[in-house]
């Protein structure tokens, strides 16, 4: 095994992994805009200003070592020699060109007449039409055919759809997300007044069940940001490995106003454990609010116990006026 001396490593620790890879992995870079890069090969993994952050895994770097060994697996004495071997002028080992990422081709179900099933089905579920009319006309929800799904659409940056997932709006639970979706572009509204909170949900229902509430409250529900995930998972243990979901890693990766991240997840162990996962991961960036539903397991179930109860309050009215 080799030896290295203390001033061997600190001159590998010099090296940043921008000028590593532009050096000897010249195929592997990708530029973004400005002087932020990615990755080939991780394309959640961004670099700039001498620093880099692989935000799908919530951790990072300064340094091309730091890169070989969190990131590539390479044993510390391993990345140090090939960084002090490389620098010393030994030839870059042959890098095979990988495959462009395309975009992937987005399938929607067609489209019903009228929304009429759709809407009837999430004012059942306690959400407000107005809400349900403002996301039907900007083609964030629709109907669709021949099953009359509803159907909550997320767009990227440049107003092209690229995600759906349906729901059904009869008994059976039937769920699921169209062909070619990307979760990084998952369903998400709000923000008119205030983009530095961030509220996520695990479905678009959950989400719009939220907004229903502020809007009983008189609030303005899109003043702030609301995602919905597309679900989550438990990790297999405790100290299991966790990834972060594609579509929060997106838009905290791409919106850097965002200070605060408010967590409505469900209140069972996949919700549970994916909030505490997520403040471990981005509560040394951002203020982290962890916020489950008062009533239930989702935020639909609070949304409902809450119409029940001011039901029940009336009624109650109701019987001593008379």
């Amino acid at each position: 095994m080799p030896y290295f001396s203390k001033e061997e490593i600190a001159r590998a620790r010099e090296m940043d992994l921008l000028t590593y890879l532009q050096n000897y992995e010249p195929t592997e870079l990708v530029h973004v805009t400005g002087n932020t890069w990615t990755t080939a090969t991780h394309d959640s993994l961004k670099i700039s200003n001498g620093k880099w952050m692989w935000w799908s895994r919530g951790f990072g770097g300064a340094s091309a070592l730091d890169y070989l060994v969190k990131v590539r697996g390479d044993p510390f004495i391993d990345a140090v020699g090939k960084i002090l071997g490389k620098a010393a002028g030994e030839p870059s080992i042959f890098v095979t060109k990988p495959k462009p990422d395309r975009a992937r081709r987005l399938l929607l179900p067609e489209r019903a007449e009228n929304n009429d099933r759709v809407t009837a089905y999430l004012m059942q579920r306690g959400i407000s039409r107005s809400i349900i009319e403002e996301c039907i006309d900007r083609g964030l929800l629709y109907e669709s055919l021949p099953y009359h799904n509803a159907v909550f659409v997320g767009f990227d940056g440049q107003g092209a759809a690229r995600y759906a997932s349906f729901r059904a709006t009869v008994p059976e639970k039937i769920m699921g997300e169209a062909t070619g979706s990307d979760k990084k572009f998952s369903f998400r509204i709000g923000g008119t007044e205030d983009k530095t909170v961030l509220h996520i949900f695990e479905s678009a229902i959950d989400l719009l069940s939220f907004a229903s509430i502020r809007n009983e409250r008189g609030q303005n529900w899109q003043a702030e940001s609301m995602l919905s995930l597309g679900g989550v998972y438990a990790p297999s243990s405790p100290e299991g490995r966790w990834k972060m979901p594609a579509a929060l890693s997106n838009v905290i990766e791409a919106d850097g106003e965002i200070r605060e991240i408010a967590m409505h997840l469900d209140n069972d162990y996949a919700g549970r454990a994916a909030s505490g996962r997520l403040a471990q991961m981005l509560g040394g960036r951002y203020r982290i609010r962890d916020e489950p539903p008062v009533f239930g397991k989702d935020m639909n179930d609070e949304l409902m116990e809450r119409h029940r109860r001011r039901a029940e309050r009336r009624k109650e009215r109701q019987s001593h006026e008379r």
